[in-house]
């Protein structure tokens, strides 16, 4: 048995680090193959990226810019564990951010109590937000799918009203926005060279330790995945599958509610018509690269600002534009095939030892039954 086990760990070890690097070796010979096509030198093009990424201001530029994709990937990873689709996060962060931005600048309170109102109400909007997608999938049988699609569109109209001048909005040029926060709503931010990284960051790490603790330590999380793995399964069980609907569709939400945020008080401080938007959709990528893995999201994370940063020097350096969308999307394909790959072959794999198993366990019952004596009548 002992050695049984040893097997069966060593293969899962394998397997664990087979599939990212057959993603990884199938990702390179693609986006090679894309650069050739185009008539470009692929190796030039790989050392322009790390050449260009390795200096510092473009090394803050990647941290800040993955901090709202791994926050938006958090979200989106709640809903898959229990396979529900929120791809409303990109209305959902951005109606938060709005709401925060027009509070925050209507008031002035002292430095955390103003900056921790701010964090409770956009998170407060995207669950909300996020809930009624929810609500709707357990009273109605709606597809989260359908209504978070229809609520990104919502959101969006929603914001486009009150951001008008004389509304919540001030005309500044050729831009809306809403009244700049006041200093004591600026979140701290480490003092880097050239640039300062988001405090932010602090709180992106704090979420994914809640999001690990909370998916694999706790009651809740056994149910959330016992859902995902199989509803009826989970309901005869004593699961309430309508219960953990809803709660997984408002902590996607209140997560997506903080995807904003690292702009909002660390940058722009003030929510306007060049708000960041997409953000959530990249999350939905970001989420299946990491596997919905916490440490994986923050390596995804990181790699999609990394391309997003590298891809405007390939532009200036003469390279198309969309060569760098187009990597992207290759690796998340590379990684999403890889890992079904292994899987399917790890169930082989397991199939056919059990197979083996029994069929010596098979001969040795049998060879023990023909080495007993007769008993004569």
């Amino acid at each position: 048995m002992d050695a049984i086990a040893k097997s069966a760990t060593r293969d899962k070890v394998i397997l664990a680090i087979a599939a990212p690097v057959l993603a990884i070796v199938a990702a390179i010979v693609i986006s090679s193959l894309v650069f050739l096509a185009s008539g470009e030198n692929p190796f030039r093009a790989y050392g322009i990226m790390a050449d260009y990424g390795h200096y510092s201001d473009s090394q803050v530029w990647i941290i800040n810019k993955a901090v709202p994709y791994y926050l938006s990937a958090l979200a989106v990873a709640i809903g898959f564990r229990m396979n529900l689709f929120n791809i409303g996060v990109d209305g959902q962060y951005r109606l938060a951010a709005f709401a925060a931005a027009a509070v925050g600048g209507a008031i002035a309170l002292p430095g955390a109590i103003q900056i921790i109102l701010l964090i409770v109400i956009a998170m407060l909007v995207g669950a909300i937000w996020s809930g009624i997608a929810g609500l709707l999938k357990t009273t109605r049988g709606v597809s989260e799918v359908i209504t978070t699609i229809m609520l990104n569109a919502i959101a969006a109209s929603i914001i486009g009203y009150f951001l008008q001048d004389g509304r919540l909005a001030i005309k500044d040029g050729n831009l809306l926005h809403t009244k700049f926060l006041p200093e004591s709503s600026h979140f701290f931010s480490f003092p880097t060279h050239p640039k300062p990284v988001y405090g932010f960051v602090v709180i992106a790490i704090l979420a994914g330790a809640l999001y690990w603790f909370g998916i694999n330590r706790t009651r809740f999380g056994f149910d959330l995945r016992a859902v995902g793995a199989s509803e009826p399964a989970a309901e005869a069980s004593g699961v309430s599958v309508k219960r953990m609907v809803i709660s997984s569709m408002l902590l996607s939400g209140a997560a997506a509610g903080l995807v904003g945020m690292p702009t909002l008080l660390g940058e722009s401080f003030q929510y306007g018509t060049d708000f960041p938007a997409g953000i959530g959709f990249t999350g939905i990528a970001i989420a299946l690269l990491g596997r919905n893995h916490p440490i994986g999201m923050a390596f995804g994370a990181l790699l999609w600002a990394f391309l997003d940063r590298t891809g405007s020097r390939l532009e200036f350096e003469g390279y198309a534009q969309e060569i760098v969308g187009v990597i992207q999307g290759v690796i998340v394909l590379c990684v999403v095939i890889a890992y079904e790959i292994v899987r399917r072959y790890g169930l082989n794999l397991q199939q056919r030892k059990v197979g083996e198993e029994l069929a010596v366990l098979s001969r040795t019952t049998n060879s023990d039954k023909s080495d007993k004596p007769e008993v004569s009548a």
